[in-house]
């Protein structure tokens, strides 16, 4: 696997309340336009891409609930349980999955490999399938006229 972190980082108290200090201001300064900076302890000045400010913000959020966090680049390769976690489905259904052709994969020896962009778009289809059904669930109550 080819992940940026091998295991989630799990915050500790005092690491969700840095966390939750500096998504708000994160957030203040990303809704200014501002650009994000780092400095590094010898007193060095980084810029940073405009795009690790939404990453970092969502990153510093997740902190601050105490929910641990770990990276997967697009082109990682992840096992059946690493992708089953990322679903948030179990292993065997996600082996189903696999074998129906509703994700890709490939073998690796006698393993299965699921690239992350494969489950990525998996995942988003799967979602905006669901929302186009309780859309049609929505419009069919109010035709009907039942009240919700």
């Amino acid at each position: 696997m080819t992940t940026l972190l091998e295991r989630p980082i799990l915050p500790s108290a005092d690491d969700a309340e840095l966390a939750a200090q500096a998504s708000r201001h994160l957030s203040r300064a990303k809704h200014e336009g501002a650009e994000l900076r780092v400095q590094v302890d010898g007193g060095e000045m980084l810029r940073l891409p405009k795009a690790v400010n939404d990453l970092l913000y969502h990153l510093l959020t997740e902190m601050a609930q105490g929910n641990a966090v770990t990276l997967f680049p697009i082109h990682a390769e992840l096992t059946t349980q690493e992708a089953a976690d990322y679903l948030n489905v179990s292993r065997p259904y996600l082996v189903r999955l696999l074998e129906e052709g509703k994700v890709k994969f490939h073998m690796v020896g006698t393993h299965r490999r699921v690239k992350f962009r494969d489950l990525d778009a998996f995942r988003k289809s799967t979602e905006e399938e669901r929302q186009r059904v309780m859309d049609e669930l929505a419009a069919q109550s109010q035709d009907l006229g039942m009240g919700y």
